[in-house]
């Protein structure tokens, strides 16, 4: 089981520059694990595409449920203590440092494409396109 950002999974459903590493990725490693947080990171997103006339909101509904059922049983709570200890030793926000704690909490990895997470966090974050 891996844990993975809230772009990836946007990377993997809206088609973009990192989709077939998304792809590749589920094909890989199916396991994906993230903070419940992730549902509103992706309901924001669609959000966005839907103002910009990109997606409709019964194509931004599909996409929402298709996700959903791909991370069902894959969505987990994390420690607020060890969200705001990663914080304190991070420039990175709450938000993204919750991927990080569940990582820790799994013993995997966090998959992503975030700079500042990658920096932060080399240990525990994996750019999408490292594999």
């Amino acid at each position: 089981m891996i844990v993975i950002d809230t772009n990836v999974v946007a990377y993997l459903y809206l088609p973009g520059e990192y989709t077939a590493h998304a792809e590749a990725l589920l094909e890989r490693e199916p396991e994906w694990a993230a903070p419940v947080l992730w549902r509103s990171e992706f309901r924001n997103i669609l959000a966005g595409y839907m103002r910009r006339r990109s997606l409709t909101f019964e194509q931004a509904r599909e996409l929402q449920a298709e996700a959903e059922s791909l991370l069902a049983g894959g969505e987990f709570d994390v420690d607020s203590q060890v969200v705001l200890e990663l914080v304190r030793d991070s420039d990175c926000s709450a938000y993204d440092c919750e991927y990080v704690a569940l990582a820790m909490k799994l013993g995997t990895t966090v998959l992503t494409m975030d700079n500042k997470l990658l920096r932060a966090f080399p240990k525990r974050a994996v750019a999408l396109t490292a594999g």
